[in-house]
């Protein structure tokens, strides 16, 4: 335990200090200032080390939270990188990026402001990095076997990651230009700066994966090119069909699916240029949907220069505090405030979009009404009826399965009942002998905790096929790869 009594002594909890927003909304840089070390081991030192480390059931990577924290605290930064390591292939995505289940788990949380967990892990991940201490690990000998991985997101990159390390020979296929997924394309500089990703992606080279950008597998290569080729194929392609709104008006000019218009963003901050780019310079914005996408288009949106913006969610607003309806240790309904919500706009809660309306095919107004619950459903509240300009409407409400076609039809993979890919136990796409299907693809829109998870098992179960093994796969960590 790393102070016994830590937890008693340090009661407050401490995260580092945001940008002042008129500085950071100049720029397209991460909105956090430096959090300094001694202050890390501060709040460290609260980790109870409990019986039961409730935060090991809230992290879906089954990240050693106890362990590295305290490492961090007695000065053992290498011990601790490792211990980060063995579950979580990439711990600076996840530590900038996920909305961080384990800390909603943290014992601690029950009557104090839980362990900074979140905090210490992109904290000993980015000293490892500065002292070299991330170093590729290349395997021991190779198999012989090639395994295609489809699609370079969280999930293919930690199940390319993990093969790679085991031993076989693998490749890792983008249809995009550049490797890295959403992570790429999908998140904004200010939220993950691209360079986090450039870095693993060197480390990854360097160990033996190979990547291939601008490569549509099911047109560019066909399936049967694929499974003649490669002896596994891991499915990692995404949940990337975007809930749509079905409402009069939806066909004019100006309303776009958030996917549509975050990579030309981001295309931008890696210096191309995007012809007839969607950009919400100096116009009224309307994003419909309140969640973390909800956010990324907000916060890019002012830095675009929008005149207004208006982030619409049809719940109703979330309390203060956790809700009864999500007791501890399950991650708490409450009310949030993103870097993006500090930066500006209006979030409005318990509305509903009726219709659009425009002029010369463009989209000028938004039609909406308030809601209320009844009997677990929608009810309109009359006369709550309004109209709100719009010169830009953005639809960020999810995703509703992986894109079918060229790529899954023809390699004759099965759905479940949510649409997403069906596999078994060991990620093996049903009736697909080879297939494993991790991250959206197979479990749906989730986290990118629950991403590097599965993609670390579907790694596990191809590995166990590739060599024949009986035993019940589970994650390949670093330590049994060096073994082999």
């Amino acid at each position: 335990m790393a102070d016994p009594r830590g937890f008693l002594k340090h009661t407050e909890r401490e995260t580092p200090v945001r940008r002042p927003v008129e500085l950071r909304l100049m720029d397209w840089k991460e909105v956090y200032t430096e959090f300094d070390k001694p202050t890390l081991k501060t709040q460290a030192s609260r980790c109870m080390d409990c019986g039961i480390a409730f935060c090991h059931n809230g992290c879906p990577l089954g990240n050693l939270i106890p362990e590295w924290n305290d490492l961090v605290y007695r000065d053992q930064w290498a011990e601790g990188m490792d211990r980060l390591h063995a579950t979580n292939n990439f711990p600076e995505f996840t530590g900038r990026l996920c909305p961080a289940p384990c800390e909603a788990s943290c014992v601690l949380g029950i009557n104090q402001p839980a362990v900074t967990i979140k905090q210490v892990e992109v904290e000993l991940i980015e000293k490892a990095w500065g002292d070299g201490s991330v170093v590729p690990v290349p395997p021991t000998q190779l198999t012989g076997k090639k395994v295609a991985v489809v699609g370079s997101g969280p999930a293919g990159l930690a199940a390319a990651q993990q093969l790679t390390r085991a031993g076989h020979s693998v490749t890792v296929f983008e249809r995009a230009d550049r490797i890295g997924g959403l992570l790429r394309c999908g998140i904004p500089e200010f939220k993950m700066e691209k360079r986090f990703i450039d870095r693993r992606l060197e480390q990854m080279e360097a160990e033996g994966t190979e990547f291939r950008a601008g490569v549509n597998v099911g047109v560019d290569i066909t399936v049967a090119q694929l499974r003649d080729d490669y002896d596994a194929v891991i499915l990692a392609n995404g949940s990337t069909i975007g809930r749509d709104l079905p409402v009069p008006g939806r066909e004019l000019d100006g309303i776009h699916q958030a996917m549509e218009y975050l990579p030309q963003a981001n295309r931008v901050q890696h210096g191309d240029v995007v012809d007839g780019q969607i950009t919400a310079a100096g116009k009224h914005v309307v994003i419909i949907g309140g969640g973390d996408t909800g956010a990324d288009c907000l916060g890019t949106a002012l830095r675009q220069g929008a005149a207004q913006v208006h982030q619409f969610e049809i719940m109703p607003k979330p309390p203060i505090e956790r809700a009864e309806s999500t007791p501890w240790p399950t991650y708490p309904l409450m009310f949030r405030v993103s870097s993006a919500h500090e930066e500006g706009g209006d979030r409005v809660f318990s509305v509903n979009t009726e219709s659009f309306t425009g002029s010369d095919g463009k989209v000028t107004a938004l039609h909406a009404h308030e809601v209320q619950m009844s009997g677990g459903r929608f009810e309109k509240v009359e006369g709550s009826e309004f109209e709100l300009k719009a010169d830009l409407v953005l639809l960020a409400m999810g995703f509703v399965g992986p894109e079918r076609g060229d790529l899954l039809d023809e390699l004759g993979v099965t759905y479940d009942a949510r649409g997403n890919v069906a596999r078994g136990d060991d990620f093996a796409a049903v009736g697909l002998p080879g297939v494993f299907v991790a991250g959206d693809a197979g479990r749906g829109q989730s986290l990118i905790v629950w991403a590097i998870a599965e993609g670390r098992s579907a790694a596990a179960g191809a590995d166990a096929y590739l060599t024949g093994s009986t035993q019940l796969p589970s994650p390949i960590t670093p330590t049994l790869v060096a073994q082999r």
